[in-house]
């Protein structure tokens, strides 16, 4: 049987240009480790660049928008034509992705794999339309195994453009109303966890709503138990379109060589799978945030992800990767930039074995 592509083969980044990037770090004009965690996100993308001068200038934003069955169960605040409508909202450059991906001077790509509700056509959104939405997860699949397979290779698809491109950097982010019901669900199936230890209010649930919310994950990952033995398996059954194009957008980055931002709890749970499906895809993430849905600490510490923001975001859009772009930059013009001690003729410390 043939070996599915995102099994394929992932170069780890490179241990040579970490080295030199740490020797660097310790022969710049500040106390050693005193920049922190911006340090180690220069290390890590100069190892992933294989470069001398790591960079985050050139950076793709693909947004994956699709809808979900489950929202029938009463899971989501919002209705579900809200998707379609933010869709046009991230074209007209109204959503906070917009104006962030504007101000970032980055590509900004929108992608309807499968909406409920068709809408017109708009400038700037592709429209795959790989089935009208997902199947109602706490009653089937939600997916079948083609539909997942078919939304996994638009992800893949994008981000072999993207690389085409010159991108240094790649940001997944998405919309669907119901979608944190579908990543929960996955997370707890990946993770072996009932609902309540990762359920959250979404879009802004009340406690009885939750609750609810939690009863229908953990119905939904019962059903779905006997039928599943892989991470395949559980995105087919309790994933969306958006979620399954994320995997394999992550997948496919790390096996192209791509560095990638990953945003917040629905993106981290679709990573949490993509890791599942390929392990070492993980070397080639860097995570943006840690947000207020109660869930996404467990997804990070499950891929012992250290993120660099954390402001109490739930948006999600690519918006809190967004955010954390500013920093990356910061980081590698830090290390890029700034002078020696020899260069800049300043005197080391007195204990320093390097002197």
């Amino acid at each position: 049987m043939k070996q599915p592509w995102w099994q394929g083969r992932v170069a780890r980044p490179s241990e040579v240009y970490a080295q030199r990037a740490r020797a660097r770090q310790t022969q710049l004009t500040k106390p050693a480790g005193s920049l922190g965690q911006l340090e180690a996100l220069a290390v890590q993308l100069a190892a992933m660049q294989a470069s001398d001068r790591p960079q985050a200038e050139r950076v793709t934003i693909a947004i994956f928008a699709a809808d979900h069955g489950v929202v029938a169960e009463g899971v989501s605040a919002y209705p579900q034509a809200v998707t379609g409508q933010m869709l046009g909202n991230f074209a007209t450059g109204g959503a906070a992705i917009s104006v962030l991906a504007d101000s970032l001077n980055a590509e900004l790509q929108l992608h309807a794999l499968g909406l409920a509700m068709p809408v017109a056509d708009m400038p700037g959104v592709r429209h795959w339309q790989l089935a009208p939405g997902t199947a109602n997860l706490r009653r089937q699949a939600a997916m079948t195994a083609e539909q997942c397979e078919q939304a996994m290779a638009v992800g893949r698809e994008v981000v072999m453009q993207a690389a085409g491109r010159g991108c240094e950097v790649f940001i997944g982010g998405e919309m669907g109303i119901g979608n944190t019901t579908a990543a929960c669900a996955l997370a707890c199936a990946l993770l072996q966890l009932p609902a309540s230890a990762l359920v959250g209010p979404g879009t802004g649930l009340d406690a009885a709503g939750v609750a609810h919310k939690a009863q229908v994950i953990d119905q939904a990952v019962a059903l779905h138990r006997p039928a599943c033995a892989t991470a395949f398996d559980w995105l087919c059954h309790l994933g969306g379109l958006e979620l399954a194009a994320l995997v394999g957008a992550y997948v496919s980055a790390a096996q192209l060589a791509l560095p990638v931002l990953i945003d917040g709890y629905i993106a981290s749970a679709a990573a949490l799978c993509a890791a599942r499906l390929n392990p070492a895809s993980r070397d080639w993430w860097l995570f943006s945030h840690r947000g207020a849905e109660p869930g996404h600490a467990a997804l990070l510490a499950a891929m012992q992800a250290e993120p660099m923001l954390q402001l109490g975001l739930r948006l999600g859009e690519g918006s809190g990767a967004a955010l954390a772009v500013p920093l990356l930059r910061h980081a590698c013009l830090l290390h890029n930039s700034m002078a020696s001690f020899a260069a800049a003729g300043v005197d080391r410390r007195a204990d320093d074995a390097h002197a």
